[in-house]
């Protein structure tokens, strides 16, 4: 009978430390869900070393569902053109992809590519807009291509008053489709400049600002000396010599006098800029007569859009590349810019 008691005793308890153990799990999981980071390029597979529906965009983020030794289950939703796909009825799943080789899947319609999907892979139907479907898929990546992170709970929803900072994280951010400036403060310096659709970290708030925290990594071999041609200052590189050596230049600082043709916006074919980034169309002035293109950082817009076909204007620019992959033609990025009277 003290033996029964006994065993009845341990059983309660197991079954007390059951329950204690689900209620933390559940507090756990209303505390923030996980969520992977693509680092490189990878493959997305329908099971782990399963066939391969597509390939993750790096920077894009998707949450975790289950993590099984070196394989991590995750969710991709996105949205696609909805003349790539058709309806099928295979394995329980509403579409399949229908453009041979592959389908871009963005984070908003027209907006940042977070995975390029290949042909005839199957998807859930989630909504639509006109031209455009959303679609999920629950699917498996090599995790050591991958940053695990669990979301931060959400802070209070009053913003910090006297420039004070919240406690350890109050959510995520993403930005827009055309990425977003990160600035050293409020009205301050900018250090760097986001892909379109990157989450970043939100660690405080003050009024219509957040403060983020932004991880990544950068090529710094052990020894290597910083490069002077990071500079701002021009480097006195001439547009002719940029044309001659197209790889020699990049990175370098210029000071050229160009005339202003027309602003426009980056189509998809152009894979030196992103998707809808503003660049000025220019050209050297004759007898040369090369065309460049001036990449535009969105807060900047206002600066060109007063600009005659035509007209002359100095740019200071940072080359990105002294060849577009589709023309040839030098890419600057815009650090400063000078209207040119003409003399008279």
């Amino acid at each position: 009978m003290m033996a029964m008691t006994r065993s009845h005793r341990l059983v309660s308890a197991r079954f007390l430390v059951a329950g204690i153990l689900l209620a933390v799990v559940g507090v756990e999981g209303a505390r923030g869900q996980d969520r992977a980071t693509v680092r490189v390029e990878e493959n997305l597979r329908a099971e782990p070393q399963g066939v391969v529906l597509g390939r993750l965009a790096v920077g894009s983020s998707f949450p975790v569902l289950e993590v099984r030794g070196q394989w991590v289950r995750v969710e991709v939703q996105g949205w696609i053109w909805t003349r790539s796909v058709g309806t099928t009825d295979r394995m329980g799943f509403d579409l399949a992809v229908s453009v041979d080789p592959e389908e871009n899947l963005r984070a908003e319609p027209s907006g940042a590519v977070i995975a390029r999907l290949l042909a005839g892979a199957l998807l859930e139907r989630v909504g639509s807009v006109p031209g455009w479907t959303e679609v999920r898929r629950v699917a498996w990546v090599w995790a050591p291509s991958l940053t695990l992170a669990t979301a931060p709970v959400p802070g209070p929803a009053a913003a910090p008053s006297g420039g004070q900072e919240a406690g350890a994280g109050v959510g995520w951010w993403q930005a827009g489709p055309e990425g977003a400036p990160v600035l050293s403060g409020p009205d301050g310096d900018t250090l760097a400049r986001t892909r379109p659709g990157t989450e970043l970290r939100v660690l405080a708030r003050e009024g219509n600002w957040v403060r983020v925290q932004l991880e990544g990594w950068t090529w710094a071999p052990g020894g290597e000396q910083a490069d002077s041609s990071l500079s701002t200052s021009p480097s006195g590189i001439t547009l002719q010599e940029v044309v001659r050596e197209p790889e020699a230049h990049r990175g370098r600082v210029v000071s050229w006098e160009l005339q202003f043709v027309s602003l426009e916006r980056a189509e998809r074919i152009r894979t030196d800029f992103f998707e809808g980034e503003p660049f000025l169309l220019a050209r050297a002035a004759p007898p040369e007569g090369n065309f460049v293109y001036v990449v535009i950082p969105p807060e900047r817009l206002g600066e060109v859009e007063g600009l005659i076909p035509l007209e002359r204007v100095r740019i200071v620019g940072r080359i990105r590349t002294g060849a577009a992959a589709l023309t040839g033609n030098p890419i600057l990025e815009l650090l400063e810019l000078m209207r040119l009277r003409e003399d008279g």
